[in-house]
This record gives structure tokens, C-alpha cells and sequence, in this order.
């Protein structure tokens, strides 16, 4: 079966379309207009080994909030289309990822409840880009996904350097948490879904 999906999120802000292969290589095609955004996605889907295209444009004139946030409400929208009720899957997933000398630790639960839960500073600016909007890329993610994701940047000074390694950390976890199981039958849960 082909754990794939393709969704469109349209606002008066922005324009979103994700197509998303679980089972991929690493392929990428990111276009956000925001280029440190569309590194950082294209990091993220490298070490997660997904492929995905990811064609965004928003108000990015005003700020970049807008075009981040939606992205990832979006990329929780179609994570959720790709895996129905999240069945036949590990569920959990965590990486501890170091760059240079900033190091991060995420864990993700694909449990049908949504939260993020946030450990560390990421205020600041890299070049034009205000650091503080990837929480909300994250919240919406885990959101509109209905996840569980702890991210807790243990240590780091470079604003770019914390920031690539949470993005690197939320790949590898959550490709650890979809990865397919075939000893689990439907949800990984006592209650039969999630």
C-alpha cells in the first residue's frame, strides 16, 4: 500500500500544496519563497528519507509567519491522510542530533492527542529570517497532525545551528515512528484506535 498524500490549504494568507511520500529516498522539492524555511524542509525530509514537494506562497511582504505556520498545518494534514487511524505502524519515534555545537533531542507519539511540548531558546534572527516562527511551524504541525512531539534543544549558540538540528532530529524521529511494523495489527494501542 502506498503511504503517500497530496493536500492543498488555501487562506486569504497563503497557498500551500504538499505531496508527501513516506516511503521515499530523501527527495525533495521545496519552494515557500522563504529560503532558510526551504533549507530547513529540505533537511528535515533528507534524514526522515520521505519524499516531498512542498509549494508555498503567502504574504510573506508582512512576515513569514503566516507562509510557516500554514506549511505546517498542511504537512500535519497530509501525515495524517498518509497513515488512516495510524495503523500498522511503530508509533514512536526519538533522535538525538547534534550540529556542531548545538545539540537536540526530539520524540514524537503519533497517539491521536496533539501537543508540543518545547524545551529551549530559539529567539533571534538568522539574516532576515525571525527564529521564533519555527515554534509555531512545529505547533501546527503537531496539531493539525494529532501527535505528541517533544522537542528539547539541549544545547546551542548558533541560532542556525539549533535550528537545522531540530529540523534533522523531527525527520529521523518521526521516520522511526511511521516506519511500517507487521507484528502491529491496526493502532499500536490497547484501546484498538487512536
Amino acid at each position: 500500500m502506498e503511504r503517500e498524500s497530496e493536500v492543498t490549504r488555501k487562506t486569504k494568507e497563503t497557498r500551500i500544496r504538499v505531496s508527501w511520500k513516506l516511503d521515499g529516498e530523501g527527495v525533495y522539492h521545496i519552494s515557500t519563497g522563504i529560503p532558510f524555511f526551504n533549507h530547513m524542509l529540505e533537511l528535515f525530509t533528507r534524514h526522515g528519507f520521505f519524499d516531498l514537494t512542498v509549494e508555498g506562497e503567502g504574504d510573506i511582504e508582512v512576515d513569514h509567519h503566516h507562509t510557516i505556520e500554514d506549511t505546517g498545518i498542511t504537512l500535519g494534514s497530509a501525515l495524517r491522510e498518509a497513515l488512516p487511524g495510524f495503523a500498522g505502524i511503530r508509533r514512536y519515534g526519538h533522535a538525538v542530533v547534534p550540529m556542531d555545537e548545538a545539540l537536540c533531542m526530539v520524540a514524537v507519539d503519533l497517539s491521536g492527542r496533539p501537543g508540543l511540548f518545547w524545551n529551549g531558546d530559539i529567539n533571534g534572527t538568522v539574516g532576515a529570517f525571525d527564529g521564533e516562527v519555527i515554534k509555531e511551524f512545529f505547533r501546527g504541525f503537531a496539531n493539525e497532525a494529532r501527535i505528541t512531539l517533544h522537542v528539547n534543544l539541549l544545547h546551542g549558540e548558533n541560532l542556525h545551528h539549533k535550528i537545522e538540528a531540530i529540523f534533522k532530529a523531527s525527520g529521523r524521529a518521526l521516520r522511526e515512528a511511521v516506519a511500517s511494523d507487521e507484528k502491529v495489527k491496526g493502532a499500536l494501542s490497547t484501546k484498538g484506535c487512536l
